[in-house]
């Protein structure tokens, strides 16, 4: 009888139950009396011992559900090493827990922080298989992860419902898309909402460039504009300084965000009214899109094929419409950048769009 662990952690997303669902009935059809433990609150649960043993019945009519069902926590990986309040070492408990529980495997589904805790305890001799979650779609080794294209789908709305309002004001309106490191989603989102700016923390902007954009814009006649920003956004000036001075800017800053920044600046060189729109969590929440329910589960049967052959240390990818294994020490501790020379944004530029640069 096989004893499996999943576990889902850090920041939520849409697809994290059709994940599960696919590992959880690909591993029902194999071994009925499998036994599934559902770890609460991600790390967090292994590392406290809290936990509950899953049916059958758990996995049926959550295709469709947003969020987790076992619940998630942010875990900070270079906080592992460090022992809790309690003086407990958090690295040994999740192990003692591991092996307490009799499991044959734990399978964990996260993000980047996520896959370097993953990536630790495959190291320390736990049978791990991971699954790319991330709303971000920053994760190496994977083309595409689970709750990107959900989200991309929801910034999209958003940037839709602003085209109205801001044609019938003739202002300029910034929506802030998720994306602190990363600028996958306002990429994808900025082009399908046909933003006239995207503003991307690879691209380090110049505002003159895009004051000159805004300024092309009313030449042309046209009397609203549009900008996809990342949260991460950054100006070149910024850009240039060391971590340590950025940090102390930033502390300075009286802007609850960079949109506001820009925005502010955007008002005192143009005279055009901006209106700040900050879709936040609304991006990780509701149900999938049909795309992210197709490839949870095929991620998740695939998760639960290498289980079944006892193929233990990787995360489960999706390379060039394939799904396949991944060696976790590949996957950790790497982001997957937007390439400021890729294609992706050539062809961006060439429909007119300006990222600042």
């Amino acid at each position: 009888m096989k004893k499996i662990g999943f576990l889902t952690s850090g920041g939520d997303c849409q697809s994290l139950n059709a994940t599960m669902r696919g590992v959880a009935k690909t591993l029902y059809q194999t071994y009925p009396d499998v036994e599934i433990y559902g770890i609460l609150e991600g790390y967090k649960g292994l590392i406290y011992g809290n936990y509950r043993k899953m049916k059958p019945s758990d996995f049926s009519g959550i295709l469709t559900e947003g969020g987790t069902i076992i619940g998630t926590s942010r875990q900070p990986f270079k906080k592992m090493r460090e022992p809790d309040e309690n003086g407990l070492d958090k690295v040994e408990a999740m192990k003692s827990n591991y092996k307490k529980w009799g499991l044959d495997c734990l399978v964990i589904l996260g993000g980047n922080g996520t896959h370097k805790t993953a990536n630790l305890l495959s190291e320390e001799s736990l049978n791990v298989v991971t699954l790319p979650k991330t709303i971000d779609n920053d994760i190496w080794g994977t083309d595409i992860t689970f709750g990107f294209q959900s989200a991309v789908n929801i910034a999209t709305n958003a940037i839709d419902c602003i085209h109205t309002t801001a044609a019938s004001h003739s202002r300029v309106f910034i929506v802030e898309v998720m994306g602190h490191k990363v600028g996958w989603l306002t990429l994808h989102a900025g082009i399908a909402g046909g933003a006239d700016i995207i503003l991307l923390p690879e691209i380090p902007y110049d505002i003159d460039s895009v004051v000159a954009a805004l300024d092309k814009r009313t030449k042309e006649g046209k009397q609203f504009s549009i900008l996809a920003v990342a949260e991460g956004a950054i100006s070149k000036e910024d850009a240039a300084l060391s971590k340590k001075e950025l940090k102390a800017k930033r502390k300075e800053n009286p802007y609850p965000s960079i949109s506001y920044q820009i925005g502010k600046e955007i008002e005192e060189r143009t005279g055009q009214e901006v209106r700040i729109t900050v879709p936040g969590h609304m991006q990780r929440g509701g149900e999938p899109c049909p795309y992210d329910r197709v490839i949870s589960s095929r991620l998740g049967a695939a998760a639960a094929r290498l289980i079944i052959k006892e193929k233990y240390g990787y995360m489960v990818g999706f390379k060039n419409g394939e799904i396949v294994p991944v060696p976790l020490g590949e996957v950790a501790g790497k982001l997957k950048m937007v390439d400021p020379d890729s294609s992706i944004i050539k062809e961006a530029k060439g429909l007119g769009i300006c990222f600042g640069d």
